[in-house]
């Protein structure tokens, strides 16, 4: 009898766990796995940097995702701040359900995010599809985002040069997956909330959903239009052809936006002045800036040139802006 009752515990335990892999098995499926492997080995040198965490080493990690542990929520998902085993603090982000139209997004984000080393680009540690939802984990950016920062201040605002280093860092990240990566990446989605801020208020560029590589010799991608109202290209909104000077339009906006702390979409009863790029170029015209920095808002303006083929590359504003600020020095 003793025999038995050990035997039905044991078959019992045999059938969950492989009831348990089987489920894992078809969600790794569904949340788009083998996309991902097939991405990965056609980008060599890669294997390595995509390996996956568990669910049980992400549920450890988050304390099976305690609501005490919410970094903040949003249409995409919920991300919990978890520790790693390895003592890392990370920031695991909690997919919501994906479906078949959206797996390929989410897996575009984890290749593109694995072929990225950059300080102000935000580190991917890895993914876990094993779940019902993906978790996707990165390294864990202490103070929010971008857009808190300019326009949830209390204070009144005013032009800092910290303000002028932030422009510098992301100027420089968007030259990197422009020019510098093997193969050059147009983000797509540059807005001030996608844009974090670490521990000493340096920027780091996230969010790669909507990113695409292009070729060396290709010069624009015709897609379904994608992006923030606000932060949108015209050209490309007209077109549907994106190109990497609709990158530079969407900087062009978040360093106005630093610049003047308006938000992108603004209420005012001037047709013209409602976003904020028409706004600033109508300030502009009226030639009203202060001296010590006409010169940033110049370039500013350049960026948002309603002619794509007039602004400047990223390579070239990253250049301007590092050499403006080399020449004002260490101001605050």
């Amino acid at each position: 009898m003793l025999f038995l009752l050990i035997g039905t515990w044991w078959l019992y335990k045999f059938v969950k766990r492989r009831r348990e892999t089987q489920l894992k098995q078809n969600f790794f499926k569904r949340n788009g796995g083998l996309l991902l492997q097939q991405q990965s080995s056609s980008n060599e040198g890669n294997t390595e940097k995509t390996k996956l965490f568990t669910s049980m080493e992400l549920e450890i990690a988050a304390d099976n995702f305690n609501t005490n542990r919410i970094l903040g929520q949003g249409v995409q998902g919920t991300v919990y701040k978890g520790m790693l085993a390895d003592g890392r603090i990370a920031a695991v982000k909690k997919s919501k359900l994906v479906d078949e139209g959206n797996v390929e997004q989410f897996i575009n984000e984890v290749v593109v995010l694995t072929q990225i080393n950059h300080i102000n680009i935000v580190k991917l540690f890895r993914c876990c599809l094993e779940t019902e939802v993906p978790l996707l984990v990165y390294e864990f950016i202490p103070n929010g985002t971008l857009y808190r920062y300019i326009h949830d201040q209390t204070e009144e605002f005013t032009i800092t040069w910290e303000r002028l280093r932030i422009d510098v860092e992301v100027s420089g990240a968007l030259s990197y997956l422009h020019s510098t990566t093997s193969i050059p990446i147009y983000h797509r989605d540059i807005k001030s909330a996608n844009i974090l801020l670490d521990d000493k208020f340096r920027a780091k560029i996230s969010d790669f959903g909507a990113s695409r590589y292009v070729t060396i010799d290709q010069t624009h991608l015709t897609t379904r239009v994608q992006g923030t109202f606000g932060y949108l290209d015209l050209v490309y909104f007209q077109s549907s052809q994106f190109t990497k000077n609709g990158d530079v339009y969407s900087f062009g906006v978040v360093f106005v936006g630093l610049l003047t702390g308006q938000k992108p979409i603004r209420s005012t009863d001037i047709e013209e002045d409602k976003s904020l790029a028409g706004y600033f170029l109508r300030a502009m015209k009226e030639n009203s800036k202060e001296e010590e920095i006409i010169t940033i808002a110049m370039l500013a303006k350049r960026c948002l040139n309603l002619n794509g083929r007039k602004r400047p590359t990223m390579k070239e504003v990253a250049f301007e802006l590092g050499g403006i600020r080399a020449s004002i020095g260490p101001q605050n």
